[in-house]
């Protein structure tokens, strides 16, 4: 007769966490320790299969990633279509990690993809999801009960799905407003960003870290906010962070309250610290900044992991993509590793490298003792999400949960609400339908517009009124991942303006314009008979404020800067800082004000 033999104490989830973590940490090999301090990309396969490779970030298979390199953490790419498959792709995931050695599950985590936003290297569309106004709209309504609430929404369709972590929220301070990343943020006030952060993990992790939370990564820190000419530190030409103002600690403000609701996660960003006492590299490589700021003074205690690719070039979308070494471009990534390791991070993001820490210790550069103290965090975190216990979702309980009826409400009510009324001459707005004449459409489906009871010209000449929608104004970029970052002049094109002016001339227009970040538009402001924006908000949700079924309650999260001159002589570390802005941070009318 034979019996099976016991499970091991790391199994038994009587015992206290610490004590299962010790157990678990002293069977592991070194080789599958270094697995555990990556995080690298992952997609699923064709039909929720386990992926052989994706060529486009440069992945190889799923089977050699976790039963080869030892790796169980993952930021999975691309929108959520179908709930169904992913929760299945997830399973087998899980499988895969259960049938290793020691059964080590994975940690699944993503990028924001509740939005609008589409780069594959910051976000992903909605896809299934509900989907909300991005991060700015929801500062835009300046109420922590929302942003909890959206939070909460998210947190249980990740759940839904396997996904455990959240590699957000992105507390940097908007306050150079040409930054490519401005979309994510809450705004270029540090009061309020700090306030409605604290909501934001609540509504993710709960109370504490449990079977029942998502937990949360906030980022990019010490704020990475203050870009030089307002270029974004994934590219060379972006490396720098300056600080003219003196206004360093300014940008710590929202990480303190984010540690303080009990985020599990930080993670460091790219950029360097040019003249301040900081060594200048990026910030992930830096002992003054992780170990010294972060852990010392501000009492971080969590789990610290880098952004994506400091070690090793990539090709990206068929872009070459140097890795983010900023100040540390001589070192070899044997080197780089060493340096991040020693500066107290536990985890190097978008890479596949464990040999590297493996070789580290090995050639006595790097002591185990020191990478025990990481993996210990690593290990804790997949202990208190109750992974072990676990790891599977329930498929049919994911499609109820995603996108269902009442998320996707909620999601679409904040979607107008958060929209704001810069001006309304002639209390244009709302409109009523049943007394509009002709209106000419940009930026609309025509469809659309006619099923709302409008009557749609092609002429603008022949319109009473023209609604339409534009984005903010960027200057397109080369390569298939930089083209990603919207960056450069906050202005239309001079052509683009000359046309936009005729158009407000001919035909009195109600226009909406997506701010993914600042623009400079006075044509618009003073053109338009009412200018609105939004931060994500569909054409159904224009046509409902425009309308007058919802009103639209918005603030500006930022200023609007008057002129690209002022952007220019303002300071990147310094909030409200360019002079004369055309409307201010709070500003937003209810119609007919």
């Amino acid at each position: 007769m034979t019996t099976e033999a016991p499970a091991p104490p790391y199994r038994d989830a009587s015992l206290p966490i610490e004590q299962r973590v010790s157990d678990l940490l002293a069977r592991m090999t070194l080789e599958e320790k270094a697995g555990l301090m990556f995080q690298d990309m992952i997609a699923p396969g064709p039909g929720g299969e386990l992926a052989e490779a994706n060529p486009a970030f440069g992945l190889g298979s799923t089977r050699e990633a976790v039963a080869g390199k030892h790796l169980n953490h993952f930021n999975l790419l691309g929108s959520v279509q179908d709930a169904r498959e992913t929760a299945t792709w997830h399973n087998g995931l899980q499988e895969l990690a259960a049938g290793t050695r020691l059964g080590i599950p994975v940690t699944l985590s993503t990028d924001p993809r509740n939005h609008f936003s589409d780069n594959p290297g910051t976000a992903a569309t909605a896809g299934a999801f509900s989907q909300w106004p991005e991060t700015l709209g929801l500062a835009a309504l300046r109420s922590p009960e929302l942003v909890e609430r959206f939070a909460d929404v998210a947190r249980q369709e990740y759940l839904a799905v396997g996904i455990r972590a959240a590699l957000h929220p992105q507390v940097d301070l908007a306050t150079e407003p040409r930054w490519a990343r401005v979309v994510a943020t809450f705004g270029e006030d540090a009061d309020l960003t700090s306030e409605l952060v604290a909501a934001y993990v609540r509504g993710f992790q709960g109370e504490r870290i449990g079977p029942d939370s998502v937990s949360t990564m906030t980022k990019h820190f010490p704020g990475g906010g203050p870009q030089k000419d307002g270029e974004d530190p994934h590219f060379p030409y972006g490396k720098e962070q300056v600080y003219p103002a003196g206004m360093f600690e300014h940008h710590l403000k929202p990480f303190e309250a984010a540690i303080a609701a009990g985020t599990s996660q930080i993670m460091p960003y790219y950029g360097m610290p040019v003249g301040t006492e900081h060594e200048e590299v990026g910030f992930g490589f830096s002992k003054s900044v992780i170990t010294g700021l972060l852990r010392e003074r501000l009492g971080f205690d969590g789990i610290v992991c880098t952004d994506w690719g400091l070690l090793t070039d990539a090709v990206i979308l068929g872009q070459d993509v140097p890795a983010r070494a900023w100040g540390v471009e001589h070192l070899s990534p044997l080197e780089r590793a060493e340096k991040v390791l020693l500066a107290g991070c536990d985890q190097f993001g978008g890479e596949s490298r464990p040999e590297l820490v493996v070789e580290l210790v090995r050639t006595g550069r790097v002591s185990e003792e020191r990478i025990d103290v990481s993996v210990r965090r690593l290990l804790r975190e997949k202990f208190r999400l109750g992974l072990f216990e676990n790891p599977y979702v329930d498929v049919e309980a994911a499609v109820r949960t995603v996108g269902n009826e009442r998320f996707v409400r909620d999601g679409e009510l904040a979607q107008r609400r958060s929209m704001t009324l810069l001006t309304n001459r002639d209390g244009v707005l709302p409109l009523d339908a049943a007394t509009t004449g002709p209106v000419y459409v940009e930026g609309l489906d025509p469809e659309l517009v006619r099923r709302r009871g409008l009557r749609v010209v092609d002429d603008p000449a022949q319109a009473q009124l023209a609604l339409v929608r534009l984005r903010a104004p960027y200057e397109p970029r080369p390569g298939g991942f930089e083209a990603m970052f919207h960056a450069g002049s906050l202005e239309f094109a001079p052509a683009e303006r000359e046309r936009l002016r005729a158009l407000l001339a001919a035909v009195p227009t109600v226009v909406d314009l997506y701010l993914d970040r600042a623009a400079v538009v006075p044509e618009l402001a003073e053109g338009a008979a009412a200018l609105l924006v939004d931060h994500g908000s569909s054409a159904e949700a224009f046509l409902d404020v425009a309308l007058g079924v919802v009103a639209p309650e918005g603030r500006l999260p930022f200023d609007l800067p008057s002129s690209t001159a002022a952007v220019e002589r303002s300071r990147p570390d310094a909030p409200f800082d360019t002079v004369a802005p055309l409307f201010r941070f709070g500003h937003g009318l209810s119609c007919g004000g």
